[in-house]
């Protein structure tokens, strides 16, 4: 197992941001789904069972080539 992925740090922004995990494999999957309040911080890592994540709401995503936002879908 491979446990070297990179990291992403996500802060939200707003109450109610939903950090989402989705598999690897032949059908993408959820695994894992986090909720955050405003002011908090998720630190998420790609490993072999995760190969993306799915950020709602609005919150600052920090990974190893670029800052980014996300915006609230109203």
């Amino acid at each position: 197992m491979n446990n070297s992925g990179d990291y992403i740090i996500i802060k939200a922004i707003e109450d109610g941001v939903n950090v989402i995990g989705l598999t690897r494999g032949s059908d993408t999957k959820f695994h894992h789904n986090e909720k955050l309040d405003k002011g908090e911080v998720m630190i998420a890592q790609f490993t072999e069972h995760t190969s993306a994540i799915k950020v709602r709401g609005e919150a600052k995503i920090y990974t190893s080539v670029a800052e980014l936002n996300s915006e609230t879908h109203k």
